[in-house]
């Protein structure tokens, strides 16, 4: 079974990335052959700065291996080091319907918060498709709100298989319910976009700052409170022990529990818990021949994987 996941470098790592995105590839690398990169040509639907891009490419990159992505069980690769994806993101163009992309609801999500109505966004998930197809990928595993880019991924590769023969495999979504939605500091999904995340490598007193930022209601200190209705509670029992989860859950519903205290409860597991891939990021960033190795050697098996399947595309179209 060949899983296949991706993160944009659009910014710093986010918890809501790892719990969502990182931590099931981590899992995947016992469970399958895991297939995972660095999207950074995505992230050119809305980040114009080149520098910014390479930087945020480079820091994802140590994030990752930091964080438990091992190049020696899974294939990982930065996006843009592989070009045969963008060629396939245009034969793959040419079988797919304008009205599918245009029933996408990122992309009238993303164009409601200001993100400009480019042709790349309106087609992301062209290329996303092209990044699942190219490796023959079985599994996707992904947030609920690419959901729909992999059925119209599976819509794409249906529609050309019929046209051009038995061609792609089609791939199955993977949604983890329980770590679906990340909630942010507001309270709404957590995201780069909405400037709500609490960074994974942030430093000591910035994450500190944001922890107790989180948005609460008006609850009187001695007022039960309901910790399913809480982002404090929804975030500490993603790094805290069961235990631990369910004393806080009690102290919610026995009253007498500020939120402040709450969020300095989060606050400190949270920080315990990254503390070894902070670590390890250190000893990476010291490192670079090692990390720019594993980006070389992560491209040429990505390639070796993907050429043959690009072949089959070029003789099934008529471009050999």
């Amino acid at each position: 079974m060949r899983i296949l996941s991706g993160i944009q470098p659009s910014g710093t790592l986010h918890i809501g990335n790892y719990f969502g995105m990182i931590q099931p590839m981590v899992a995947s690398q016992s469970k399958g052959e895991l297939f995972c990169f660095c999207a950074n040509m995505h992230s050119l639907t809305s980040l114009t700065d080149g520098a910014k891009l390479l930087s945020y490419t480079t820091d994802a990159v140590l994030d990752m291996l930091a964080l438990g992505i091992d190049p020696d069980r899974s294939v990982f690769w930065v996006q843009s080091d592989v070009a045969e994806v963008a060629e396939l993101t245009w034969y793959l163009n040419n079988v797919t319907p304008v009205g599918l992309l245009e029933r996408c609801h990122s992309y009238k999500d993303k164009v409601a918060k200001g993100i400009p109505p480019y042709n790349g966004l309106f087609s992301y998930p062209v290329l996303m498709a092209a990044d699942i197809l190219l490796y023959q990928s079985n599994v996707v595993p992904v947030g609920k709100d690419q959901k729909q880019h992999v059925e119209v991924t599976r819509d794409i590769a249906i529609k050309f298989n019929a046209q051009y023969g038995e061609i792609f495999t089609i791939p199955q979504p993977q949604i983890s319910e329980s770590v679906a939605v990340i909630p942010g500091i507001d309270g709404q999904k957590m995201s780069k976009s909405y400037g709500n995340t609490l960074d994974i490598f942030a430093p000591e007193k910035e994450l500190r700052k944001k922890v107790m930022s989180i948005v609460t209601d008006p609850t009187p200190v001695e007022a039960p409170k309901d910790p399913d209705a809480s982002t404090i509670y929804a975030l500490y029992r993603l790094v805290a022990s069961q235990d631990k989860a369910a004393e806080m859950a009690d102290k919610f519903r026995g009253g007498g529990l500020g939120y402040g205290d709450a969020k300095k409860e989060l606050f400190a597991v949270l920080w315990e818990y990254f503390l070894p891939f902070r670590e390890k990021r250190r000893l990476l960033a010291e490192n670079t021949d090692y990390v720019n190795e594993v980006r070389k050697k992560g491209a040429q098996k990505a390639r070796a994987i993907g050429i043959p399947t690009l072949e089959k595309v070029r003789k099934a179209v008529g471009m050999v």
